[in-house]
């Protein structure tokens, strides 16, 4: 299990687990609960690429990012990694 501070959101923490560059079990701890767990619904099973090319640049309201936003950021990390 990996887990990322997101900057700048709601949420407080991402956890989430890769196996053979598929994203697994997506959590989010803080933020809009039932939007994050949709979320986290929906990119498991993906490729981890397809993800950031989804969720990059998402914005909030006027926020520069986005908890979306934040998740796509964790997952380049993850793969710099």
């Amino acid at each position: 299990m990996y887990t990322y501070e997101p900057q700048g959101v709601c949420s407080r923490e991402i956890s989430f687990d890769i196996k053979d560059g598929i994203v697994k079990q997506v959590s989010f701890v803080g933020g809009c609960s039932g939007n994050l767990q949709g979320i986290g619904k929906l990119v498991e099973g993906m490729r981890i690429e397809d993800v950031i090319a989804r969720l990059s640049g998402i914005h909030c309201g006027n926020k520069e990012t986005s908890c979306p936003d934040q998740f796509s950021k964790a997952l380049k990390k993850y793969v710099r990694s």
